[in-house]
């Protein structure tokens, strides 16, 4: 299926082009999910703290990955709404190479001192020291394909293929988990075993999709060319998609900060609550994220080709099916609660109960947080990175800090569940003040 990115879109064509990245992501999320129980189970708690304690290193370095792609397949696709398409390859072809280059730059130190990242990031006795180092570094060394497919999720959209990228991600995904069956069951490997079947797991994307763009190519369609290192558009790119790199961040600094809290007032079962809390909202997250990759390109391709009466539509039919989604997204949390507090803890009657409670007050932050990703994505796929990344930086860091340390300050324990509610209404307040103030004329 080709997805253009000229034309109309309706309802039923957003949706439609949408799918394979929404799939995508959820895919990719489930198989991280997976992937983590698989350790907790076959290998080990000591393991699997240790590749908890280091993931958040790997990520901060590989979700740069993320940010070339987001913000490059924004000036790619402008680039072709402008009918050039030799600039567009060439953009293409020196963002792929850049990322690589990136990547070697930022993995060898990580690589190099992975003992002192492991001890700062909480290693704190030498059998979680050894395997955070263990996994650490073999991450790291495969670091390359990690943020090659990081960025093609999203070039994959800008060349109109994004089931190719589904397709892919299914099959890193099966990748990974039959590696770590083989490493980790028969060969015996453990957590190198199951960081290797990672590595390999990204590379089955990022060596198909460099051969993919290598290979002979229609005329009219985006390819490998020449390498032509653009400070310009490099810098652009950079702060385009500075938005996705900072929410990646973020993300983790949040959840060391809600786990502080939670130690602080519930104990480990305030940890435990929040931990199957998180990995639904991957899920639900992970269907935005999707939603907003493939819209990206669109907005930028419009924006490029001067269409602003579509980018008007793009916009208001995005945050109504934004605000619809977000709203089935809280009657499902509502209804899978017990089930799912059932299936990760079972044997704690109290930490059940409160995963529960927790996670009915959690979710209902998910019927604006779709709008408030969107806006992020808007001004990404219009070059404007740094609104973008003001966006995404005040709502997740900002609100979301300052709430999880003051309403529990104020209101108790359960303030703690309430702060991404009162964190998200502020995102939501910052974000139509952006999108009335920085208004496209029509």
């Amino acid at each position: 299926m080709k997805i253009e990115l000229a034309g109309h879109y309706g309802y039923r064509r957003l949706l439609k082009s949408a799918i394979p990245s929404m799939l995508m992501m959820v895919i990719g999320s489930m198989y991280s999910i997976i992937d983590g129980l698989f350790v907790s189970n076959c290998v080990g708690l000591t393991p699997f703290a240790a590749l908890n304690i280091v993931w958040p290193a790997v990520m901060v370095v590989g979700a740069m990955g993320l940010m070339i792609g987001t913000g490059g397949s924004a000036i790619i696709s402008m680039l072709l709404g402008q009918r050039n398409l030799e600039k567009a390859n060439e953009t293409f072809t020196s963002l792929v190479a850049f990322t690589v280059l990136l990547a070697v730059l930022f993995a060898t130190p990580m690589f190099i001192f992975m003992p002192q990242i492991a001890a700062l990031l909480g290693a704190n006795t030498p059998e979680l020291l050894h395997n955070g180092v263990v996994y650490g570094r073999i991450c790291a060394a495969g670091m390359p394909a990690f943020m090659l497919q990081m960025a093609f999720q999203s070039f994959f959209m800008a060349a109109e293929k994004p089931e190719l990228g589904t397709k892919l991600s299914i099959a890193s995904g099966l990748t990974n988990i039959g590696f770590d069956a083989f490493f980790i069951l028969v060969c015996g490997w453990g957590l190198a075993g199951a960081a290797l079947a990672t590595v390999l797991g990204f590379c089955a994307t990022a060596f198909y999709a460099l051969w993919y763009f290598a290979k002979k190519r229609k005329p009219n369609e985006l390819r490998f060319t020449r390498i032509n290192f653009d400070k310009r558009i490099l810098v652009r790119t950079c702060t385009n998609g500075s938005s996705e790199y900072i929410g990646n961040i973020a993300f983790s600094i949040v959840s060391i900060c809600y786990n502080l809290q939670l130690i602080k007032f519930y104990g480990e079962a305030g940890v435990a609550a929040y931990s199957v809390i998180m990995y639904i909202g991957y899920i639900f997250s992970a269907i935005f994220i999707g939603y907003n990759l493939t819209v990206g390109p669109v907005i930028g391709f419009n924006y490029g080709a001067g269409n602003r009466s579509e980018l008007h539509s793009l916009l208001n039919k995005s945050i109504k099916l934004m605000l619809c989604i977000g709203a089935c997204f809280v009657v499902v949390a509502q209804l899978i609660a017990k089930p799912a507090a059932m299936i990760f803890i079972s044997g704690d009657p109290y930490a059940m109960e409160l995963t529960i409670k927790a996670q009915r007050i959690y979710m209902l932050s998910f019927l604006i947080a779709g709008v408030n990703m969107f806006t992020s994505a808007w001004f990404t796929g219009l070059g404007n990175g740094y609104i973008s990344a003001i966006s995404a930086f005040c709502r997740s860091l900002v609100f979301e800090l300052g709430a999880v340390f003051l309403l529990p300050a104020l209101f108790g324990a359960d303030g703690i569940w309430f702060s991404v509610i009162v964190a998200e209404t502020c995102a939501l307040c910052l974000c139509i003040f952006l999108l009335r103030h920085f208004r496209l004329e029509r």
